[in-house]
């Protein structure tokens, strides 16, 4: 009885190997890391890097049809990623895996900054001049509204919290403002300790952090808007954060002309994309890609592959 027993356990304990090493062999996932060049901001040259999970192995992703371009996302249903470009007033379109310009995704746009999908599968997009209101448009270019009752001069972070109300963030005004799920003005939510803010995000406790571009600093502020502390120190001309599935954070730092790298504690781990790497002069918006791919193993077919591709959008901490 008690070989018996030993046999099955044995037999049990192959059977979860084998799942796990299929599992292992079957799901693979990379991750490509994107920064938009600022370049010389109002000059060229601009571009798209793509770097690898590493934060080498550079490549120039797109360099056409750009004009000051502000923020990157892909639409990985539609296999395009767009960019917004505050000169022309474009978000421009591009494939998602060569970076060929394909066309325009809208136009007419008062200086677009920030992008970002909402609940509602909507894409929300700032306006840097113009009245400031934040623009609402189908996935398919579709203009469908200005959402917010009120316009929020050189707007640049958005991001909304737990019950879906909405935040944006002002680089002149060196404040961020509150509005309810419908778009009408709350008020300001914050007008202190910042000069400059530019990205915005919520964490797990509520918690609102700021990149303050002239204040050197990720800030802290809790859901009353009073200021906490400093959650990341010594940056300068931050712009663009992206987020690890592990909790590790990417923050551009154009001082430094690098892509620097914070645990989920905020404390420092390295440059992990170095002073100039691949070209870099400024970079404003750092976005981490995920793709999963599925393939066969042993004797199926390598032809017979599925891939599907994530992004963690709007925000990975909601």
């Amino acid at each position: 009885m008690k070989a018996t027993a030993t046999f099955y356990k044995k037999i049990f304990s192959l059977s979860i190997l084998s799942v796990l090493l299929f599992t292992s062999n079957t799901f693979g996932q990379d991750i490509e890391i994107y920064v938009s060049d600022a370049g010389n901001f109002s000059s060229p040259p601009w571009k798209i890097l793509k770097f690898d999970e590493n934060g080498e192995n550079s490549e120039i992703f797109i360099d056409t049809v750009l004009a000051w371009p502000q923020d990157i996302l892909f639409l990985e249903d539609q296999q395009v990623v767009l960019i917004s470009n505050l000169n022309s007033g474009r978000i421009t379109k591009y494939n998602s895996s060569t970076g060929e310009y394909v066309g325009d995704f809208a136009t007419g746009i008062s200086g677009p900054t920030r992008m970002k999908i909402g609940d509602d599968s909507l894409l929300y997009v700032l306006q840097w001049t113009g009245n400031g209101k934040v623009r609402r448009y189908e996935l398919g270019g579709t203009f469908i509204d200005e959402f917010t009752s009120l316009g929020v001069a050189q707007s640049i972070g958005i991001d909304w919290d737990s019950d879906g109300n909405l935040y944006i963030s002002s680089y002149g005004g060196d404040l961020v403002r509150k509005f309810d799920t419908n778009g009408n003005d709350l008020g300001i939510f914050v007008n202190t300790n910042l000069t400059g803010p530019t990205n915005i995000w919520f964490d797990d406790n509520g918690d609102l952090l700021v990149i303050d571009y002239d204040g050197t600093a990720v800030k802290r502020f809790n859901s009353s808007g009073t200021f906490i502390n400093n959650f990341i120190t010594g940056l300068s001309q931050a712009e663009g954060v992206g987020f690890f599935p592990n909790g590790n954070i990417l923050v551009g730092n154009g001082a430094t002309h690098s892509v620097k790298m914070y645990d989920s504690n905020g404390v420092y781990i390295k440059d992990f994309i170095p002073n100039g790497s691949g070209g870099l002069i400024t970079p404003n918006a750092v976005v981490i890609r995920e793709t999963n791919v599925s393939s066969v193993s042993g004797g199926g077919d390598p032809g017979d592959k599925s891939f599907i591709l994530e992004q963690n959008y709007p925000n990975p901490f909601n």
